[in-house]
This record gives structure tokens, C-alpha cells and sequence, in this order.
């Protein structure tokens, strides 16, 4: 009330409802029995709230202690789990090379299979290649040899025409005959 009545200027002074204050001082008068009555009754009865308060202290460390030994159990539990989640871990890393070893293991047989099937492959080739060469060879030497006997025939029948030209005595050409001419078609003249 005194800080927000009306100041006097240059000065200390402040301006306050009379009556507004008497009735603040009644007020605070009448309450102050009650006040005085329950603290009164607050210092009769401070063993009791005192009890209470330890009784209430002695339960918030009971509760602090219980607290604690379950956050123990629990760090016990924890690390149970931690030991645990480490050796299969462990045991995940050991499974995992052996199957990687395995793995290596069987590329390289599948390699080695793949290897001997291309050898196999290649040595099948090279029969093919070779009984295709021997069916030529063969075809080759069939033809030459047919060449041959035509030939043959040919040199026969050319030293048959020799020797009958040369038996039978020269007959004279006749007149048209040009010795750089050709035969007519038909081979005679």
C-alpha cells in the first residue's frame, strides 16, 4: 500500500489513505490469534511432526536402498548381457571365418572342376580337330587319286593318239591349211 500510494515530490514522503491503512491494521489484528494459535499448536505438536518426518526420512532411504540394490541387480544383469552379447559375438566372428574358409574351399574345387572340364573340353577339340583333318586328308587324297586315274585315262589315250599319228604315215594338209591356224571346232580340219 505504501509503495503505491502517491510520493511528495522532492522529499521522502509518501501520501496514504488513512483509512485504507486502519483497515489493512484491523485486519492483520483479527488474524493475528489465529496465527499465534497455530503456531501454538504447531510447536505442541512438533515431536509428532518430527516422528512423522523421520518416519518419512527413514522410508525415502529405505526406498534409496532398495533403489540401489535393484540398479546393482540391474549393472549385474547388464553385464551378464554385455559378457554374453560378447562371446556370441565371438562366436559369430569364429562361424563366420569357418564358412568364408568353406567358401574358399569350394571355389576352388569348383576351379579346379572348371579347369579339368576345359582341359577335357580342349583334348575333345583337338580329337575333333584331328579326326576332322584325317576326313579331309582322306577326301583329299580320294579326289587326287580320282585325278590321278583321269589323268591316267587322259595319258593313255594321249599315247594311244601319239602312236597311231606316229604309225600312220603323214598325209599331206590340204590346201586351205595354214600351219599357225587353228583347228576348226570339232578337232578336225
Amino acid at each position: 500500500m505504501i509503495l503505491d500510494s502517491i510520493r511528495v515530490p522532492l522529499s521522502r514522503l509518501t501520501l496514504v489513505d488513512e483509512e485504507q491503512l486502519l483497515d489493512q491494521l484491523d485486519l492483520v489484528r483479527l488474524n493475528l490469534p489465529t496465527a499465534f494459535q497455530e503456531a501454538t499448536e504447531i510447536v505442541l505438536h512438533k515431536e509428532d511432526v518430527l516422528v512423522e518426518a523421520e518416519q518419512y526420512a527413514q522410508e525415502i532411504i529405505a526406498g534409496a536402498e532398495q533403489r540401489s540394490a535393484q540398479i546393482l541387480d540391474e549393472i549385474s544383469i547388464i553385464r551378464q548381457a554385455e559378457a554374453e552379447a560378447q562371446r556370441i559375438r565371438q562366436q559369430v566372428q569364429l562361424e563366420c571365418e569357418a564358412m568364408q574358409q568353406q567358401t574358399l574351399g569350394d571355389i576352388e574345387q569348383v576351379r579346379r572342376r572348371a579347369q579339368q572340364e576345359l582341359e577335357e573340353m580342349q583334348r575333345m577339340a583337338l580329337a575333333e580337330c584331328e579326326e576332322i583333318q584325317r576326313g579331309a586328308d582322306d577326301y583329299a587324297d580320294r579326289v587326287l587319286r580320282d585325278m590321278e586315274d583321269r589323268l591316267g585315262e587322259m595319258m593313255r589315250i594321249i599315247r594311244n593318239g601319239r602312236q597311231q599319228v606316229q604309225t600312220n604315215p603323214p598325209t599331206r594338209p590340204p590346201e586351205n591349211y595354214a600351219p599357225n591356224r587353228l583347228p576348226p571346232s570339232g578337232g578336225r580340219y
